[in-house]
């Protein structure tokens, strides 16, 4: 995946000549991360001829790669809708899928065989989380995804994720003209603007790309991705993710079903936590800061014929996170909830998979380590919204968890849950072993009082005394 938040460029198409032609196609800038910033086949871009734009531009196109070209310039500069062309997005994820991954697989349809064995995993997994957990099943189907449908199917979660941030480039790119000549300057702020949300889209498009080629189902990042209350495993990626482990096919689709699974149970039963994440996003992206300087700069010296200046802008980065107290506890906000998650569906799937499959602790290390090494998570969010998350945060989280579950027992630590008001903090995580013996305030009496009133009861004022942990 590309490391460039805002780098852009189409996937080249796939060589007539095989492993020559990639090559070649490599050493041109093609692959994950191309040197042409609009994929338009400027083929003498860096290279012999590129002190002629035109040359560069058109010299070596046949009709067909010219026609292509100017179909997608077109497409480009006509775009009127929000800060990400999501057309182009959804467009250029789709081919990058259809060029497979790094090592050589493609993309095929899911066979019938292969959805049975993902929709009896997960109603096994939501067997065994019965006893790990005290929220129910959240998981209404169990579907069986190809890369191409998990494309489809979490676009609108991108869109939702990626928009606030893509607002304040985009808005930034038409106010660095000054006030007095922006009325005069419409036309181009128009055009300006339509470029940028090609940028964010050829970008966004790229990287979920690339993203559908590694996730195993549709909450690999922490967040529901997909459809609510819908369990999805990606069975040509679940194949990938469990080669060379020495695990049996059935033991890792069993162990990434239990993952889903206690994803969906979270998600479904905890109304506001997706909203909460969400939310979180958002409010970091309302903290970064676009440097106009520079995108006026760049902006001031664009040459239509060399295009290529402004990709190299764009790697050099256009926006930062503002350095204030308000950016930094929005960004520990994000952290924070993010590893609540992934830590405690951590730490009840181990529970539900310690006593039953012989490979648990070896998959649970796999999982930390792809974590810890830059996974798909960490790296998605650097690429769209310029966030990276800490691993320590995660094993921090899962310890925690695993603190209350023996402390207080499976029902006290879920009902944390209950508001967010009440759960570990980041500080929190610094101190798991603090906040697991802290002491907790006696919600019984109000859960009573507020059931009562509910249904017509007594109203009696409730008796909120603090009470020790049982291991104080």
């Amino acid at each position: 995946m590309s490391d460039t938040p805002f780098g852009f460029g189409l996937p080249p198409e796939e060589p007539d000549d095989g492993d020559e032609g990639k090559k070649k196609d490599q050493q041109s800038g093609g692959g994950q991360g191309p040197a042409n910033p609009f994929g338009f086949g400027f083929p003498g871009a860096g290279g012999p001829g590129a002190d002629n734009p035109f040359a560069a531009m058109f010299g070596s196109m046949n009709p067909t790669d010219l026609g292509a070209a100017f179909q997608q310039l077109g497409q480009m500069l006509s775009y009127e809708g929000g800060p990400v062309n999501w057309d182009m997005a959804k467009q250029i994820a789709r081919q990058t899928v259809s060029q497979g991954t790094a090592d050589g697989t493609k993309d095929e349809s899911v066979g019938p065989a292969e959805r049975t064995a993902v929709q009896e995993a997960v109603r096994l997994a939501d067997l065994w989380l019965d006893d790990a957990t005290s929220l129910p099943s959240g998981a209404g189907s169990a579907v069986a995804w190809s890369r191409a449908e998990w494309v489809e199917a979490t676009l609108p979660a991108w869109k939702e994720l990626v928009d606030p941030v893509a607002e304040r480039v985009g808005g930034a790119m038409g106010d660095i003209l000054p006030e007095e000549m922006q009325a005069m300057a419409g036309p181009l702020i128009g055009m300006m603007k339509s470029m940028g949300g090609a940028m964010f889209g050829q970008q966004i498009g790229q990287a979920v790309g690339v993203l559908a080629g590694e996730v195993v189902g549709s909450t690999d990042v922490g967040l529901p991705l997909g459809p609510a209350g819908k369990a999805a495993l990606l069975p040509l990626n679940v194949e990938a993710f469990g080669k060379d482990l020495g695990v049996g096919k059935d033991e890792v689709r069993l162990y990434l079903a239990l993952r889903e699974a206690a994803h969906q149970r979270l998600f479904a039963h905890v109304p506001w936590l997706r909203s909460h994440l969400f939310g979180a996003v958002e409010g970091y992206a309302r903290g970064i800061k676009v440097d106009t300087a520079k995108l006026e700069d760049v902006v001031g010296q664009f040459d239509p014929q060399n295009p290529e200046e402004l990709q190299q802008a764009l790697q050099q980065g256009m926006f930062q996170p503002e350095d204030t107290p308000a950016q930094k506890a929005a960004l520990a906000r994000l952290e924070t909830a993010l590893a609540l998650v992934e830590g405690w569906v951590d730490a009840v799937v181990h529970a539900a998979a310690k006593p039953r499959l012989s490979s648990a602790d070896a998959l649970r290390e796999t999982l930390r380590r792809r974590r810890a090494t830059g996974g798909p998570a960490e790296q998605t969010f650097a690429t769209l919204i310029g966030l990276e998350l800490r691993p320590r945060r995660l094993r921090d989280a899962s310890r925690l968890w695993a603190s209350l579950t023996d402390a207080r027992g499976v029902d006290g630590r879920d009902a944390l849950w209950a508001h967010p008001d009440m759960l570990p903090t980041a500080s929190d995580l610094d101190d798991p072993d603090g906040f697991v013996h802290r002491e907790q305030m006696d919600f019984s009496e109000l859960d009573k009082m507020l059931g009562e009133a509910a249904g017509g009861g007594s109203t009696e004022k409730p008796d909120l005394k603090k009470k020790d942990d049982d291991t104080e």
